[in-house]
């Protein structure tokens, strides 16, 4: 949920109930067995499967390198000289080519006798000129035929003819054999029903391994298994081969070995995730090979030695694809392909290998190396249950909730590595990516983080030049204005506050009789030590520094220096500079000194700092006084740093191929508080832990994983009927003020909300910590349409939740990014605990079986609402319900944007339907600079004024839109 900053925004406006850039490294890699990584080849769209001849000095590949045909063609690139020449002719598809060993001949695959050949081309050409990309799958034409070319003579043998794949080929290292991949007996025999049924979704199934002489005769098939066989390879002694096998169902595949001599198989991977491309090292002690067990996009290379009998040994450490490898004759040398580039497009590298490192790890002393994941932890989402289950939603919770992902903080690599695992998870259960690009991202800007300037300044001029150490003798606060001011005046104002008559202490005003306009001024941070707890709880709003900030510039002074109270139990410390208060900037400039340097101005003129707060914290009103004797010269530099982030959005379309399709949107926010720098409730010696946010909102997007998988497989099934398209979308930024969602739903639903069009956003369904379960599930936004209450009864009778709905729309979780856009939500959350915002929001707290029930129950009501004839109608609670939370008796209506400008006011992201601001002509976008004839900087400023504004008395709100600045009459209601 979203933190209690925010929360205290969104108490200004309504009635709450509580509060990558992927980075393309082609050259870095912590392995400890490979090095000197060098990216080999840059041609083409992409290249990849390079085979080193037997001297080592020449590789063969495959590569996309001629506009006028858009499929593979095959190449040898000379290592030595770097001469890079085609092999293939040019024309149809090419794959998998291997030198012979006498190096004269190259054997390949090819399609080029296919006389559809040129205008499959000239298809696929039109279809990617258009803009049309396709989720990539391997194409098993049933025209490839394996041929061999003669380097020599540039004659081209053809090898096989039956019809079928016939591909995946190598010869022995005596030259002698072929061995091959191919589907060939599918076309070959009659196939039973079931057979059918599966050749047409995928021929692949069929694929067996063959063996030949290497002019073509005496073919030996050598296995004959359910699902794919292929990708094999000799050993450097020819009486061993490896290759991958894929489950029946395509989702898993391991790594098997045969021995030619009495044709046994050996199964030597057990990963239950995609394990393939295997190879030989020339040693015959292990093989390499590909594998997702970090994830489904993530595929790294491993070794394992050649009985299956080790663990396996991760290889590479990079983002994205690393895969089809190969080692070089001498053993010193890897080739693979990856697509870790800086077009991230597929090419070739290659680095050098260390054989007895490898040796060492396999056999030696493996406690040096790191430890590959355990499997429990990385499961492959193939192996998830297709139905709701708890066993899955566990499985997603914990990854999500690890320390893997270091508390999943907008704009961190933690984060970044949380939304690879959705978007895996999404590609694996097939929704299609968010936009045409075929991206499952949506990108966004927010401010990250503020940073000290390196020209900042403080410098006091006497008879010498002292120049003070910044975060040593004074900081910047980071809600300081930017620049330089030179004065020779400080104000000491006390505690630098006032507070109105109270029936039981009097009126305490620092400022009485000062005149600090334009000035600089002093003041002591907190309350007076004396006063009674009773009396400092009272008035501690007043004591924060913001509002002493805040009054000192409504009283018209240029600058404020804050100093900390020398109490016994003080130290003389600095304010911390605050990163994450990037958006409060005050028009002052406000500062902090340390103890000694306030006891030095003083002095100035004769002054004891001490005695004066002695005086003061015993709960006297000391009259202020101005310091001089000297002269001050300042800078004051604070940067605000904008960073990315990303929402992961994912569809599920129907066949409806109108213009005006309409969307059903479900969601929950990955984003968690990181090491919990900003809000964290932790206790003082867990500060700076990770706070793994397992119910906040892990536990959302284990349930949204959940429903996404269940109702894709409906719709593969055949069985979800569906009116509307569903779009799955795990929010970033909602911690740090919905940001994420509201800019998502700002570039939707503006235009539709403000000119009163039809929006394209049917309903929206929210998931905010619903893994802590213990007698109800509560369900907010009820209220916002009449369909509701009949839809959740239906879907919950078979569900049997305990289930507490309410009415309220105006909650602190993305669905005020959609409700205040004019579209009805629901928002799903099983409440509050001691642990929220806390390292201790662990897994092992989570309520699993009835997150499980959750997430049937949302996904119950997705498919009712995509198949009712009812209208899904939109009510506006144009007043919400009064609230013990703050002091605020009026209400107006406005939806601030907290994090999306450093501008000086409120900007707004909407406004409640016919709410005050509404109906004064208030509009999203808007920039709040004053209300009621108080200036508004901050979201802090604004919560002030509307204190004072009186229900049903007409005042007026200043906003500044597209550089406009309109007074416009408002009248606020009463909560």
């Amino acid at each position: 949920m979203v933190i209690v900053r925010t929360t205290l925004l969104y108490l200004a406006t309504f009635s709450f109930l509580s509060n990558l850039v992927l980075a393309n490294s082609n050259v870095s890699d912590n392995s400890f067995l490979i090095s000197e990584i060098r990216q080999l080849t840059f041609l083409g769209k992409r290249s990849g499967e390079g085979y080193f001849s037997t001297n080592g000095n020449e590789l063969v590949y495959q590569s996309e390198q001629f506009k006028e045909n858009p499929f593979y063609q095959i190449f040898k690139l000379n290592l030595k000289s770097g001469k890079n020449q085609i092999v293939s002719g040019g024309i149809g598809k090419t794959t998998c080519a291997w030198f012979h060993p006498n190096l004269n001949k190259i054997l390949f695959s090819s399609t080029h006798m296919d006389r559809d050949s040129l205008s499959k081309q000239k298809n696929e050409l039109q279809k990617r000129l258009s803009g049309k990309k396709e989720k990539y799958s391997w194409d098993y034409d049933k025209n490839y035929d394996l041929f061999e070319k003669n380097l020599n003579t540039g004659e081209l043998r053809r090898l096989t003819k039956s019809i079928g794949y016939d591909a995946e080929a190598s010869y022995s290292p005596s030259g002698e054999s072929i061995l091959f991949s191919s589907n060939r007996a599918a076309y070959n025999r009659k196939l039973d029903d079931t057979e059918s049924s599966i050749f047409l979704r995928d021929k692949s199934y069929f694929n067996d391994l063959y063996l030949m002489k290497s002019n073509g005769s005496d073919i030996l098939q050598l296995t004959n298994t359910k699902g794919y066989d292929g990708g094999p390879f000799f050993n450097s002694t020819g009486d061993k081969i490896c290759w991958r096998r894929f489950s029946e169902n395509g989702h898993i595949a391991e790594v098997y070995v045969m021995s030619l001599i009495d044709k046994k198989e050996k199964k030597i991977t057990d990963l239950g995730v995609m394990s393939w491309a295997p190879f030989f090292h020339p040693s015959n002690k292990y093989i390499i090979f590909a594998s997702n067990l970090l994830g489904f996009q993530n595929f790294e290379l491993y070794i394992v030695d050649i009985h299956g009998n080790k663990k396996p040994i991760q290889v590479t450490f990079r983002d994205g694809f690393d895969g089809l490898p190969a080692f070089s004759p001498d053993g010193n040398t890897l080739s693979w392909t990856s697509n870790n580039t800086s077009e991230s497009n597929s090419q070739i590298f290659l680095a050098n290998w260390d054989h007895e490192k490898a040796m060492e790890l396999l056999f030696g002393n493996i406690e040096t190396y790191k430890k590959v994941p355990i499997k429990k932890d990385k499961i492959s989402y193939s192996q998830t249950d297709k139905d709701i289950t708890v066993r899955d939603a566990r499985v997603h919770l914990e990854i999500l909730a690890s320390d893997e992902f270091e508390g999943r903080f907008t704009g961190t690599e933690g984060i970044k590595k949380a939304q690879d695992y959705i978007v895996s998870r999404f590609e694996e259960i097939e929704l299609e990516p968010y936009n045409k690009k075929k991206e499952w991202v949506q990108e966004f800007p927010f401010y990250k983080i503020a940073t000290l300037g390196n020209n900042n300044l403080f410098e006091i001029k006497t008879t010498n030049t002292h120049s003070l150490s910044v975060e040593n003798d004074w900081t910047p606060l980071s809600s300081s204005d930017f620049g330089k001011s030179v004065f020779n005046e400080i104000v000491f104002a006390g505690f630098g506050i006032q507070t109105e008559e109270h029936k039981s202490w009097a009126v305490y005003d620092s400022f009485a009789h000062l005149d600090v306009k334009g000035k600089w001024i002093m003041v002591l941070r907190k309350l007076p030590s004396d006063w009674s707890q009773k009396r400092k709880d009272f008035y501690y709003y007043n004591s924060t520094l913001r509002k002493k900030t805040a009054m000192a510039r409504d009283l018209g002074a240029k600058g404020i220096i804050f100093v900390s109270p020398p109490i016994e139990e003080e130290k003389d410390t600095l304010i911390p500079f605050n990163a994450t208060s990037i958006n409060e900037r005050l028009s002052i400039f406000s500062i902090s000194i340390t103890i000694d340097i306030a006891k030095k101005f003083f002095r100035f003129c004769e002054k004891d700092f001490i005695p004066v707060v002695q005086k003061l914290n015993s709960g006297q009103n000391v009259m202020g006084f101005s310091l001089t004797g000297f002269q001050v010269n300042s800078n004051i530099e604070v940067v605000r740093n904008k960073a990315k982030c990303r929402n992961i959005l994912g569809w599920l379309k129907t066949d409806n191929n109108s213009s005006a399709r309409r969307t059903i949107v479900i969601g929950a926010h990955l984003d968690h508080i990181g090491k919990g720098k900003a809000s964290s409730r932790a206790i003082k010696s867990k500060l700076g832990e990770i706070h793994p946010g397992a119910d906040d909102n892990a536990s959302g997007i284990a349930a949204l994983l959940e429903i996404a998988e269940f109702l894709a497989e409906l719709r593969k099934k055949g069985i979800l009927g569906f009116r509307y398209d569903i779009l799955f979308a795990a929010w970033s930024g909602e911690e740090i003020g919905l940001i994420g969602s509201k800019f998502f739903a700002n570039n939707l639903l503006s235009d539709s909300y403000e000119n009163n069009k039809t929006s394209p956003i049917v309903a929206y369904l929210n998931m905010d910590m619903v893994g802590r379960y213990k007698e109800k599930l509560t369900i907010h936004g009820v209220g916002s349409s009449d369909i509701w209450r009949e839809i959740i009864q239906e879907a919950n009778v078979p569900i049997g939740l305990n289930l507490n709905l309410q009415n309220d729309s105006h909650i602190p979780t993305d669905t005020t990014s959609f409700y205040s856009k004019g579209v009805p939500i629901i928002s799903a959350f099983t409440g509050l605990h001691g642990d929220y915002h806390a390292p201790t929001d662990t897994h092992d707290k989570i309520n699993f079986d009835k997150l499980t029930d959750t997430a049937k129950l949302f996904s119950r009501i997705i498919e009712l609402l995509t198949k009712t004839e009812k209208s899904i109608n939109y009510i506006a609670d144009s007043s919400p319900r009064k609230t013990s939370i703050g002091k605020l008796r009026s209400y107006l209506g406005t939806i601030p944007d907290y994090s999306q400008t450093d501008k000086k006011g409120v900007l707004l992201s909407g406004v409640s339907k016919n709410g005050p601001a509404d109906l004064a002509g208030v509009k999203s976008n808007d920039l709040i600079i004053s209300l009621a004839g108080k200036k508004i900087e901050t979201i802090y400023d604004y919560t002030d004024a509307i204190s004072i504004c009186k229900p049903n008395i007409e005042t007026v709100i200043r906003i500044e839109r597209k550089g406009t600045v309109l007074d416009l009459k408002i009248t606020p209601k009463s909560r």
